[in-house]
Parts: structure tokens; sequence; C-alpha cells
């Protein structure tokens, strides 16, 4: 039996945290979530998650720290960034550090779990093959 795919959803609207809790529960994911950012921070320092969505404007940490962060810790997790305020250069910058993905809000939550289960594979992958 394989462990529950461990995901930390940021986002500096309640609202949307709660529903992806609730939505990726039901799918059997575990799920931790925050509303501010330099919690989540913290957070990623002490646990690996295995994805990790973020919201791209924020205070504090904003969703390119946060997903800097994740990459100069190289756990393999991998980084979904959601905004409202999605541009090409904010999407080209989150690709260009290593986001798994860019989501325009709003976005259905059952496409947004489509990509959670894939990028879950791909850090899965990485796992496997010793990334720390």
């Amino acid at each position: 039996m394989s462990t529950p795919t461990e995901v930390l959803v940021l986002d500096d609207e309640p609202l949307v945290c709660e529903r992806l809790k609730e939505h990726l529960e039901r799918k059997k994911y575990r799920v931790e979530v925050f509303t501010e950012s330099r919690k989540a921070v913290d957070r990623l320092a002490q646990k690996r998650f295995d994805v990790v969505i973020t919201d791209l404007k924020m205070e504090g940490p904003n969703g390119l720290e946060v997903l800097r962060f994740v990459r100069d810790q190289n756990f393999g997790t991998q980084v979904i960034v959601i905004t409202g305020y999605g541009s090409m250069d904010s999407a080209r910058e989150a690709q260009y550090s290593g986001a798994f993905d860019f989501v325009h809000k709003p976005f259905r939550a059952e496409t947004l779990e489509a990509t959670v289960r894939k990028a879950a594979r791909t850090a899965r992958k990485l796992a496997a093959q010793g990334a720390p």
C-alpha cells in the first residue's frame, strides 16, 4: 500500500484553501493549508511535501519566493503556482524558476487535482531516483 500524497496549499484567501483542502482530502491526499506565506515556508523547512500549491501574489514571501525556497531545498517537491493576476511574464518566470505548472484563477478543483496527480507522480519518480 502506498503512502498518501502530501500536499501543502498556500493562498491568502481562506476560501480557496478551504475548498482545495476539502476537494483534495476527498481524493485521499493529505493536505495542510496556510494563509500566511511565512508560516508555510517555516513548515516547508520542517517537512517534505510531494506537491506545493501556492498563490503568486501575497504579503511576505510571494509565490515565486516560495517556489525558489522549495527548489533551493532540493526536495523533489513539485510546485504548482496559482494566480488570479497571471501574465505571460509571471508564467515564464514561474516556469524558469522550476514550477511544475502555472494555473490561472478561477479554476475547477477537478482540473487542479489532475495537475496535482501528475505533479505527485513526478515527485515520487524523483524521490525514487534519489532526490533529497
